[in-house]
């Protein structure tokens, strides 16, 4: 059975983050057990990167129904390309909210713990987000969450990662949930990342 992820793109989100669930997840569709797919979405349909890389996204957030899909993943982004305008949108933190709503896998990577923080569904819970300045850690703690200073944070269907260096592993992560950790293995394996293998 096919496993749908959906890609949550905010203008000003980081290239690399978001890349590293598309060759995941492409990866084993292609090479692995081949059960999941990724789709992209947007408040609009071209979205910025950080440094204005321009992508087409598949869907537009107001026509995504969340029974489509088995995951979540939201790349973060830099402030100085407005990630925070898109990411804190209330569209943007509704589709936060639905997969929340039937505790669905969540994936995000560095500051996008703050759309999840500001959205509500972490309040009380564990997580982490950028760790090379307090100011993002401070700034999750404000939405009732309590920070680990850790590479990746798991709480339920949750998981959050502190910077780019450990978006790879959120990946691997999602996909080992959504299929096994034999596969997944597989796949870390092929991509040749064989020091990953746990």
């Amino acid at each position: 059975m096919m496993k749908n992820v959906l890609l949550l793109l905010a203008d000003g989100y980081e290239t690399y983050e978001a890349s590293v669930f598309i060759d995941v997840i492409g990866w084993n569709l292609i090479d692995g057990d081949k059960s999941t797919k990724l789709f992209s979405c947007g408040l609009k349909k071209e979205v910025s990167s950080s440094f204005n890389q321009k992508c087409i996204v598949d869907y537009l957030v107001d026509d995504i129904n969340v029974d489509d899909y088995d995951a979540l993943a939201i790349p973060g982004g830099f402030e100085e390309f407005e990630f925070y305008k898109e990411a804190y949108d209330e569209k943007f933190l509704n589709v936060i909210r639905g997969f929340q709503k039937q505790n669905k896998l969540i994936a995000s990577i560095c500051v996008a713990a703050l759309s999840l923080g500001k959205s509500g569904i972490l309040n009380g819970r564990f997580a982490t987000t950028y760790n090379k300045k307090s100011i993002r850690q401070d700034t999750l703690k404000k939405y009732g969450i309590n920070v680990k200073n850790e590479p990746v944070v798991i709480d339920g269907n949750v998981m959050t990662c502190w910077n780019p260096s450990t978006a790879i592993d959120v990946a691997f992560l999602l996909l080992e949930r959504l299929t096994t950790k034999e596969n997944t293995n597989y796949i870390k394996s092929i991509m040749g990342f064989d020091d990953k293998i746990k």
